[in-house]
């Protein structure tokens, strides 16, 4: 009875040996290489599988999840000959387990220390101004490189980002220096431009004022002339108007006397004023022939009424 269980117990724990040999399960995004007497047999996908005991076995397990792979630091040299620390981190994916556990030894360490070469390879061909710009090229030139080189082990190389680049203390200082001159040169040249662009307008502003007290003037002195010229227009038409009415006022009945009147009022009092402006004066030689003055206006007179003036000299 005791040999019996012992053999019961043997039988058992070989059992479940073997189960737990030949039963596998595989975790979500994961895949499972197995080997049939040491060969290649199958890829195990996520889920519960049974081996064939003895003759199967798991010999290699993949991630298919995205890894980030972290590239250590390393001296690369620059176009213009300056050392410079260049560190990244490298994403890549398993599409492929089969070719990722027999296509090389370790996908890994070949990968990081290929893309440290390639990267030594692609800051080499650019001078140190440009390594600072051109991180999008270099990445990019990278991930090209590496996917060609790990496309036949059945990995993918997704990105690779350059996290920090570290040039010497002495090339940093000068570094410096060159942005400081260089702000300092865009400040002098933002305060010239500002000191011309004021000079422009300050000189367009006067050339705008010229301008417009000239045209001014201009309207002054258009104004002015037009002015003058409408005055003396209406000073000859008043005259004109009062010399009609005069010759109106004296053809018409009493018109004579009261011409011969008025001339005789404007001769006399002119020549009281004559007297009054200096001891000295010249009288006219026909002082005392008012008479014959006047009868002359009357004739003139009556012939402007009669249609013809008698002749000077003629009475």
């Amino acid at each position: 009875m005791d040999m019996s269980l012992i053999v019961a117990l043997a039988v058992v724990a070989v059992i479940v040996i073997v189960l737990f040999k030949t039963a596998v399960v595989v975790p979500q995004q994961n895949a499972f290489v197995v080997e049939r007497l040491g060969k290649f047999s199958r890829k195990l996908d996520a889920g519960f599988h049974i081996l064939i005991p003895f003759l199967e076995r798991v010999a290699y397990k993949h991630t298919l999840k995205e890894q980030a792979v972290d590239i250590a630091e390393q001296i690369c040299i620059t176009n213009d000959n300056v050392q410079v620390g260049v560190d990244g981190v490298l994403y890549m994916q398993v599409l492929d387990p089969a070719r990722a556990s027999y296509g090389i030894g370790d996908y890994m360490f070949a990968i990081s220390q290929l893309a440290q070469t390639t990267l030594r390879s692609e800051i080499g061909k650019i001078d140190l101004d440009r390594t600072f710009e051109e991180r999008g090229a270099i990445n990019a030139n990278v991930v090209s490189e590496l996917d060609k080189a790990s496309d036949p082990w059945g990995v993918k190389v997704l990105r690779y980002e350059i996290k920090n680049i570290n040039p010497p203390h002495d090339v940093l200082s000068a570094m410096e220096k060159q942005m400081r001159a260089e702000r300092e040169k865009r400040a002098v040249v933002l305060t010239s431009e500002g000191v011309r662009d004021a000079k422009i307008n300050e000189a367009e502003g006067e050339k705008q004022r010229v301008i417009k007290e000239s045209e001014a003037a201009k309207m002054q002195q258009i104004n002015e002339a037009q002015g003058e010229a409408e005055a003396i227009l209406a000073v000859a038409t008043a005259t004109a108007e009062g010399l009609t009415r005069v010759a109106r006022a004296v053809i018409a009945q009493g018109g004579a006397e009261a011409m011969q009147l008025r001339i005789a009022e404007q001769y006399i009092g002119e020549f009281g004023n004559l007297a009054k402006s200096g001891n000295t004066y010249v009288v006219p030689a026909n002082l005392a022939d008012l008479t014959s003055m006047m009868a002359l206006a009357t004739d003139i007179a009556k012939g402007k009424r009669g249609g013809d003036a008698p002749p000077v000299g003629q009475s």
